[in-house]
């Protein structure tokens, strides 16, 4: 650093870290949000251009559905339990069973997904 800027402070680092904090939420959310584009494109768009039947589209639909409305969920969850760590100077890491059940849910709905396309074109 040249002699004219400050040195960064404690609370500078702070800052950036509930900042990141606030950006991390936003991409759970973003997720959310992108799973829900995914479960009415999937369960309404995709058996109309198709031409087949809406049953199994719109039942993977509502799978991406809930998988939004999880994202959404364990994010606020999330930043609830790693804001109140950070205001006492720890850390919470993200629980492995959560990125397995996520992970899990994923591959499940991508490959029923790949499946119904394949199998109904």
């Amino acid at each position: 650093m040249n002699g004219s800027e400050p040195e960064p402070s404690a609370e500078d680092a702070t800052r950036r870290t509930y900042l990141a904090q606030e950006r991390t939420l936003l991409a759970w959310w973003r997720s959310g949000l992108a799973a829900f584009a995914v479960a009415v494109g999937i369960g309404r768009l995709v058996p109309s251009l198709l031409g087949v039947a809406a049953p199994p589209f719109v039942t993977l639909g509502l799978g991406f559905g809930l998988l939004g409305l999880a994202f959404v969920v364990v994010g606020a969850r999330r930043d609830r339990v790693v804001h109140r760590r950070l205001s006492t100077g720890g850390f919470e890491p993200l629980n492995g069973r959560v990125v397995w059940a996520i992970s899990a849910v994923l591959l499940l709905l991508g490959g029923a997904t790949m499946v119904l396309l394949i199998t109904e074109s």
